[in-house]
């Protein structure tokens, strides 16, 4: 169980991510330092209870252009690592010290918590509460076993609106799988033949409305022959 500490932060999330995000393809706010603000997101827990995992929504801007953005956080005592591609930085925190802070795409903890969340293996817990389950939080098809048997992360490519891991299967049998995790968030769920599992959760717009979309994807491509 994760618990929610009250205490600082330094530098802050925020200020850690205006001068990362910028440089990130899927970026959508068009200027050289973001102007963030919270949104939304949730957690997952690390059953070995060492990494943070935070999925959070962050907006940029104001009125109908305002982007929001999805940032999956891991949370870390130590450098991860093989994981620098994915180092957003470092912060001082007021009771654990020292944190390193990750692109949550490039830590396989975070992967291995997203596809158990996609398998009905784990539940989404609320951002801001310690051992508080978040209901608002929906997984299509429901414990259905659509993260069952992968692995990741594999190779992490970034587009213009989405992070997209590869995550297997560990046996290399059936169809080949991608975790597509959502940057520029969108209301309403993904679609497609080739979606086999989808997390959907609730950002605030700037104007106080609460919008819900698909956060992360899992999808069938086809396999090299």
């Amino acid at each position: 169980m994760a618990v929610i500490h009250r205490t600082t932060l330094t530098p802050t999330k925020l200020e850690l991510l205006a001068g990362w995000l910028p440089s990130r393809p899927w970026y959508g706010g068009g200027r050289d330092t973001a102007s963030l603000a919270r949104a939304g997101g949730f957690r997952l827990d690390d059953p070995e209870g060492e990494v943070g995992i935070e999925f959070l929504v962050v907006t940029d801007g104001a009125g109908d252009a305002a982007a929001a953005h999805l940032v999956p956080l891991t949370y870390r005592g130590a450098p991860l690592p093989g994981a620098d591609a994915g180092l957003i930085g470092t912060c001082e925190h007021g009771v654990l010290g020292t944190r390193w802070v990750y692109d949550g795409a490039h830590d396989p903890v975070l992967v291995g918590q997203l596809l158990a969340l996609l398998a009905g293996g784990a539940v989404a817990q609320a951002q801001s509460e310690s051992d508080t389950p978040d209901p608002t939080v929906e997984v299509r098809p429901a414990a259905q076993g659509a993260g069952a048997g992968l692995t990741g992360p594999g190779p992490v490519v970034d587009t213009a609106d989405a992070t997209v891991v590869a995550v297997g299967p560990e046996d290399g049998e059936g169809p080949a799988l991608n975790l597509t995790v959502s940057r520029r968030l969108r209301p309403g769920p993904a679609a497609g033949d080739d979606v086999r599992g989808q997390v959907l959760a609730r950002w605030s717009a700037p104007d106080g409305s609460v919008r819900s979309g698909s956060f992360a994807v899992l999808r069938e491509v086809p396999r090299l022959p």
